[in-house]
């Protein structure tokens, strides 16, 4: 994937991988990186909430644009190791043949949701053991529920989560989907404090909304609308103010695409974040949170218009860089880069 260029080094070039798939844990746990990519190249947790497929093409552009950023004084590539994707190939074999307008084949589909959810979770639990930051490509945002099981069982405590998202993901626990990763992560006692940034008023549900206002000692959202149509707060108080209800712990940090204006994803919005400020967000988290992980879902560059353009990869790439610099800046503050 790397483009070399005479006078010039790129990430890849610089970039950790395991020599072996049998001994990557051992390899992982004795390098001096601090971050880990991992991609899960799947939709079938999309399918199963009645979404667009599309998913699953977001890790291999994503990962090609990482790789051709320059490594230089802001990020140097030995901090970071490549380990790979998550084995997804016959899960979606299987999901391929199964079709949400048939009750027997939904309920199919969102089994093998259950079943990527442990392979998931094993790959995230062994990362974080080897005391590591994931930062993870998806997929569907169903892969959120792993994320935090990974993080919490090999911690052994709930974790905090905050996410960017114009939905809470916070529906019912019918079979798992890309819609219910938080509300099955808090139902089994992995997910402490939960903020939603962004939530977009018109797209969560009544009784969502209400769960949230149920349960305010442990989740917290601010909505798209107060922020950008009333104006009763800037971005910037906003975001603060959600990273300061999660900020007490340990955090997992997290991002829909379908909260930026017009990228290809599952739920493709109008009306969202811009790319720079989805770059803000990243980086406030990093040098903010203590952070446990970085999950970036619902890619789908498959679903542009413009066949042959990379921007959603580009903009991937960016997200990961920003919360990288943010949570090495957090870690050297003082330094010329950190701006303190």
């Amino acid at each position: 994937m790397l483009r070399r260029r005479e006078h010039e080094t790129k990430l890849g070039e610089r970039c950790f991988c395991a020599q072996s798939a049998s001994n990557w844990e051992n390899a992982l746990r004795d390098s001096a990186c601090r971050f880990v990519l991992v991609g899960i190249p799947e939709d079938i947790g999309v399918k199963a909430n009645y979404g667009r497929g599309g998913a699953h093409t977001a890790w291999k552009p994503a990962l090609e644009s990482f790789l051709n950023q320059q490594s230089n004084l802001f990020l140097d590539g030995s901090s970071v190791f490549i380990l790979g994707h998550v084995q997804v190939s016959d899960l979606m074999e299987q999901a391929a043949t199964l079709n949400t307008r048939h009750s027997a084949d939904l309920e199919a589909l969102r089994a093998l949701v259950s079943a990527l959810d442990e392979r998931v979770s094993s790959v995230i639990s062994r990362i974080v053991a080897c005391g590591k930051i994931p930062v993870v490509v998806g997929g569907g945002h169903n892969n959120a529920y792993p994320i935090i099981k990974g993080c919490s069982e090999t911690r052994q405590q709930a974790v905090n989560v905050i996410n960017c998202d114009p939905h809470s993901d916070f529906r019912p626990l019918e079979g798992r989907h890309s819609g219910n990763g938080f509300s099955y992560a808090r139902h089994h006692g992995f997910l402490n404090r939960y903020a939603v940034f962004g939530l977009h008023e018109q797209y969560n549900t009544a009784q969502v909304l209400h769960d949230f206002y149920k349960q305010s000692g442990n989740l917290f959202f601010t909505t798209y609308e107060d922020i950008f149509v009333r104006e009763n707060t800037s971005f910037s108080a906003a975001l603060n103010h959600n990273i300061g209800f999660v900020k007490n712990s340990a955090c997992g940090v997290e991002i829909d695409l379908d909260a930026i204006t017009n990228v290809p994803s599952s739920a493709k919005t109008s009306s969202g974040l811009s790319p720079v400020q989805a770059r803000q967000y990243a980086y406030q988290c990093g040098v903010q949170l203590d952070a446990l992980y970085f999950h970036i879902a619902e890619g789908a560059p498959v679903l542009s218009h413009i066949k042959a353009d990379n921007k959603t990869g580009k903009l991937i790439a960016y997200l990961m860089s920003d919360f990288m610099k943010g949570v090495q800046d957090r870690t050297n503050v003082g330094s010329p880069l950190s701006g303190q």
